[in-house]
């Protein structure tokens, strides 16, 4: 007997960039569970193979390649195989009062969390790269939705360009089938999260601000990840879905 689950990946390949740690890793390994065929793609190699190596079932297959360099992404995304689902999850942060923003570091920011995701699913679309009725999902933050913290304000607009762009792109590319979402999480006990001028004294205060008294794990997002990627979610298209622990009504 067929055990009835609709999140279930059976069949489908997933694409996931930044799949070498935090919340890319937790999604490759969850999809993977679930039957998905998972390509990740992230600059570090080493990790690429661990992560690859914690994966279930066969077929999966990583990719060297530093988003930012859009050349080499476009090199890439011509070798790719046609694809149901692709999550742009590649992101990093720097905390720096407004005062002390600097040109460079917030060009990079933009880069990665808001211009490699655009490009990748331009050059994911106009390459022909994704079934009709593929799956897009992008990792966003409360942050974009306008749930900033003092120090953040480079990443949140990183993120608050991507709130918009998932809303309009989902508008234009429904009529194709293609769904677009994103989901925003507040604060994940990932990487991303050793800046080096947080304190965990700082951070443990932080988490008690949360109405669940914790931050959230990378597993968690996964699984809302999942559910974006799935048939489960098929009604569902230009949705900034915010997983928070509460934070954002506290």
């Amino acid at each position: 007997m067929t055990v009835y689950n609709p999140f279930s990946l059976e069949s489908k390949t997933i694409l996931i960039t930044g799949g070498s740690s935090g919340i890319g890793k937790a999604t490759a390994i969850e999809c993977s569970k679930l039957g998905a065929k998972i390509i990740i793609v992230a600059r570090n190699e080493e990790k690429l193979k661990a992560t690859l190596s914690s994966l279930e079932g066969d077929g999966h297959r990583y990719i060297v390649c530093d988003l930012n360099d859009i050349s080499s992404v476009e090199k890439v995304v011509g070798e790719l195989p046609v694809v149901d689902g692709v999550v742009n999850n590649a992101g990093f942060t720097r905390l720096a009062p407004i005062p002390f923003v600097q040109e460079d570091l917030l060009k990079d920011i933009l880069q990665t969390n808001t211009v490699a995701p655009i490009m990748i699913t331009k050059l994911m679309l106009k390459k022909k790269k994704v079934t009709k009725g593929a799956s897009f999902v992008f990792t966003n933050s409360v942050a974009g939705l306008g749930k900033v913290t003092v120090g953040n304000t480079m990443y949140a607009s990183s993120k608050g360009a991507l709130t918009a762009f998932v809303q309009g792109a989902a508008k234009e590319l429904a009529p194709k089938g293609i769904r677009l979402n994103a989901v925003c999480p507040g604060m994940v006990e990932t990487e991303i999260m050793q800046f080096g001028s947080v304190d965990e004294d700082q951070l443990e205060k932080d988490r008690l601000t949360y109405p669940l008294k914790r931050y959230g794990k990378p597993e968690e997002i996964a699984w809302a990840i999942i559910y974006l990627l799935s048939d489960a979610s098929s009604w569902v298209t230009g949705t900034n879905l915010i997983i928070d622990g509460g934070f954002s009504v506290a």
